[in-house]
């Protein structure tokens, strides 16, 4: 089915990630849960920060050269 020009899913993927493990236990601080954040995205392989910087530019392209409008799901 077609979806929209939205350009983010990669993006849901990683913040899902980065919430299910900030909150698998209750930050007891503000500066504890940035700390958390800070933590885990450090820790995130480059492999997968590649991969989701690869898919957003294809999204993107394809973007483009349907100017602005509906493309399948890639």
């Amino acid at each position: 089915s077609p979806r929209s020009s939205d350009l983010t899913p990669p993006h849901f993927y990683l913040w899902g990630f980065l919430k299910d493990v900030v909150f698998r236990q209750s930050p007891i601080t503000r500066q504890d849960m940035m700390d958390r954040i800070r933590n885990i995205w450090r820790a995130i392989p480059t492999n997968v920060l590649l991969k989701l910087t690869e898919s957003f530019e294809k999204r993107v392209r394809v973007c483009r050269a349907v100017d602005g409008g509906v493309f399948k799901h890639l």
